[in-house]
């Protein structure tokens, strides 16, 4: 599926091997950066899973996303539903984290991706033709993950830059 997740993984574990003593604001920083990719990549899957059943009330959509964002996603699928439309194939991911503001109220982490959705595409369900129009492309996405007063970080916003390629 190509999220980037494992080599955030492998990096997020070496600057811990490497990194600062536990519960400075190096170490804030890093459990911030990491926890914000998470749900990055926890919302681009789950996002994947509902937009491919046409379910815009998933269950695991809440999981990762908060509103605005949230309610964006739900209206596109649901949109796409009523179209008698679903996605299907890939959509690869390559996040990094840009800044991170924990002094913030509420605190943020802003997230830069290169997606490409070349394979992934919108077709109706019932006989698999692609939608007219619907072509991906490889292109710039930004994201600002929130982490709210219970703890969680979830993608607040987000948006496809797609005039920029990547």
């Amino acid at each position: 599926m190509g999220c980037g997740t494992d080599r955030e993984a492998a990096a997020a574990a070496a600057a811990d091997s490497a990194g600062p003593a536990a519960g400075g604001p190096e170490a804030d920083e890093l459990a911030a950066r990491k926890a914000a990719l998470a749900a990055y990549s926890g919302y681009l899957a789950t996002a994947r899973k509902a937009s491919g059943r046409s379910d815009p009330h998933h269950p695991e959509l809440s999981t990762f996303l908060a509103d605005p964002l949230l309610t964006r996603v739900r209206f596109a699928i649901r949109t796409a539903k009523e179209h008698g439309a679903v996605r299907v194939g890939t959509l690869a991911s390559d996040p990094t984290v840009t800044s991170v503001d924990l002094a913030a109220v509420p605190p943020t982490v802003q997230i830069q991706d290169c997606l490409d959705a070349t394979g992934w595409r919108l077709v109706y369900a019932r006989d698999k033709r692609v939608v007219p129009g619907s072509r991906g492309t490889r292109h710039l996405a930004t994201a600002t993950a929130t982490r709210y007063p219970d703890g969680r970080w979830l993608i607040s916003s987000g948006a496809s830059h797609e005039d920029q390629p990547c």
